[in-house]
């Protein structure tokens, strides 16, 4: 019954926010929904103290869902350790972001629409996290999909959020489209998609080839490399990454929990549980492996120029995410969860401290008007202090540190104990640590140090946030500080082993978490030294010489380009397939449309209705006359069949 009102609450609170929205009015669904979903954190707590240390899996079955042939598959709810954290960062998050948004959202007149998405959008990251077979999975992975396109394009009426919620919903269908093939794979191979079933067949398969796409190939690599191409979009990794920052257009609320903490980490959530197959594909855990890596060092090269508050923050996003699949790729699954875990309350609390700084100066989001507000917003300012702590990871070694701490500084050492060719997954993080620390503190630098950029007006009506934007960033902190260091042990310490269970699988071979723990003292220290070497760069640029980064800029215009557009890869893909698409969407108009059917086809109609109409007047307009034709039709057919039967009885 728990598991179930964890679950259904929120879909509760959707359909009546959504339906009855309008008829008891807007507050009333706020109360109502951020009401239910509180009830399904406190529940999901329980859950995780229940089920998380008492390494049990529970299955409820909701109902019997599709049986066509060989499938059969059960709508159920599958609860193990693995779930029970996802529903503890999914319901948390989303409970403080329904109660944050009550004060953010306050002036919106589609407050009750918007209410109804969050809920919705949170039953949906719900009914993935708990399914027991891959449809389900898949039904989930649609609607946080449907869900983000809603929540990102909510004021439509600028064209920008409508771009960028059509931009999220076709780089996703990309991604999508390779997670339906690994189903489908996983399908054909083990006739069926339930996870026991799959899970315990797969050893049986190593080895053994199929053919795809015209090739004999490794069936587990393929399967997994298809489905992770599914990961790849949904979690905005290299080259599927676009959607994410253009998602910025969404309030804000939307990106503390669609784009920071649930949706984006679906793709790491999905490979965890499929670890009893990617872990019996080598090959696909390098691929995994090189794709974080690469993320994560490009994500945060682009973070270092950007000047939208939040941008930076989407940003970060992308980055961590490439901590964490690289942290899967080496076979540290549980490394991976733990950041995941960790990186949903710091990451939360900046998305909703800008979004308290954007409230704070009507609606400006552009780092370069802002400054000085430290004295404005001093709650704000220690929040996403803290943030900005837990997420460039302070802390000191083997004693206490913030959550990042922690969890970033374990995927590090797990990418050197993996020892990839020439240590790059390892050195593509540490670089990436210390562009972390430069550009989260230039946020913090820029917004809340120094003279005031903003005009008067704006900077001297600047304020704090309502309670009700304040509380959740309180709790958000305690997240930031405490998550690292209280869970740590569990996570991936001496309890890991009892505490995950066989909720994440590792091969007899796979010694990662061992191995992090025989590295040299240095390894550990370098991510250290990076993100301090990455502060006091930042202090000398925004603090102590201010004129220095214009200077770089200029003495560097190319590669601070290059950084500023992103590597051009927006504009790569407009050139390879937005162009070419419009272009044959134009021959079909004007050539096909316009000049065969239009031209040729009703041409010919209307020359023909222009001699007809000389000769005598067909159209008139009357039904009678209508009518009457039909009647003088029907009498000739009459006459037709009635003289051709009787021809036939004559020759008979």
């Amino acid at each position: 019954m728990i598991y179930t009102a964890i679950v259904f609450l929120p879909l509760i609170g959707a359909l009546v926010a959504g339906l009855f929205g309008r008829v008891i009015g807007d507050r009333p669904s706020e109360i109502f929904t951020t009401a239910l979903l509180m009830i399904a954190a406190v529940l999901s707590w329980v859950v995780f103290v229940q089920v998380g240390f008492g390494h049990e899996t529970h299955k409820v079955q909701v109902m019997r869902w599709i049986t066509s042939g060989e499938l059969d598959t059960s709508w159920s709810l599958r609860i193990d350790t693995l779930t029970s954290v996802m529903l503890v960062v999914v319901t948390t998050v989303s409970s403080l972001v329904h109660l944050y948004s009550i004060g953010y959202m306050s002036d919106d007149d589609s407050r009750s629409r918007f209410f109804a998405y969050l809920s919705f959008f949170t039953f949906a990251m719900l009914m993935l996290v708990t399914s027991d077979n891959l449809l389900q999975m898949f039904f989930g992975w649609e609607g946080v999909g449907l869900a983000s396109y809603l929540l990102i394009g909510f004021w439509y009426k600028k064209p920008e959020a409508n771009a960028a919620a059509i931009k999220a919903f076709v780089v996703n269908r990309v991604g999508d489209f390779g997670f339906a093939l690994g189903i489908f794979g996983l399908f054909f191979v083990f006739q069926s998609i339930n996870f026991d079933a799959v899970f315990a067949a797969a050893p049986t398969v190593v080895g053994k080839t199929m053919m795809f796409a015209g090739y004999e190939v490794d069936t587990l690599t393929v399967i997994s490399l298809l489905l992770f191409m599914g990961a790849m979009g949904k979690s905005a990794q290299f080259l599927l990454h676009t959607w994410l920052p253009d998602a910025m257009e969404g309030p804000t609320p939307v990106s503390a929990l669609i784009h920071a903490a649930t949706m984006v980490t679906a793709g790491v959530f999905m490979v965890a549980r499929l670890s009893p197959i990617f872990e019996l594909a080598p090959n696909a855990l390098a691929f995994v492996t090189g794709v974080g890596a690469l993320t994560a060092f490009f994500a945060a090269t682009v973070g270092l120029v950007q000047n939208d508050i939040k941008r930076v923050i989407a940003y970060s996003t992308c980055s961590q995410l490439g901590y964490m699949f690289v942290a899967c790729g080496v076979g540290a699954y549980g490394v991976a969860i733990f950041h995941l875990f960790t990186h949903a309350f710091f990451k939360a609390l900046l998305f909703l401290g800008a979004g308290s700084v954007i409230h704070a100066m009507h609606h400006e989001q552009d780092m370069r008007n802002m400054g000085g507000l430290r004295s404005k917003i001093p709650l704000t300012f220690w929040a996403m202090t803290i943030g900005t702590l837990a997420l460039t990871g302070v802390g000191i070694p083997h004693v206490i540190g913030f959550a990042g701490f922690h969890s970033k500084d374990a995927i590090i050492e797990a990418a050197y104990a993996a020892n990839t060719p020439n240590q790059y997954a390892y050195w593509s993080l540490v670089i990436a640590a210390f562009m972390t620390s430069f550009y989260s503190w230039r946020l913090v630098f820029m917004t809340f140090f120094g003279k005031t950029r903003a005009d008067h007006h704006t900077f001297d009506h600047a304020h704090e946030s309502p309670p009700t934007m304040l509380i959740p960033l309180g709790v958000l902190s305690l997240g930031a500080i405490a998550s690292g260091f209280v869970f740590k042990d569990y996570f991936i310490g001496h309890e890991e082993a009892a505490f995950w269970g066989a909720s994440l699988f590792r091969a007899e071979s796979n010694h990662i978490l061992h191995e992090m723990h025989q590295i040299p003292a240095w390894v550990g220290l370098a991510p250290l030294v990076a993100m301090v070497i990455g502060f006091v760069i930042a202090w000398l640029y925004y603090i102590q010489m201010p004129w220095l980064p214009a200077a770089t800029a200029r003495a560097f215009r190319p590669l601070y380009l290059f950084l500023l557009n992103k590597w051009y890869i927006d504009e790569l893909y407009d050139w390879l397939f937005v162009k070419p698409a419009f272009a044959i969407g134009r021959l079909f108009w004007k050539g096909g449309d316009g000049a065969i059917i239009d031209g040729t086809i009703d041409g010919t109609a209307a020359g023909i209705a222009r001699i007809t109409g000389r000769v005598v007047k067909i159209q008139t307009g009357y039904m009678y006359h209508y009518a009457f034709a039909m009647l003088i039709g029907v009498a000739a057919l009459l006459t037709w069949l009635t003289y051709n039967a009787g021809l036939m009885g004559v020759v008979r």
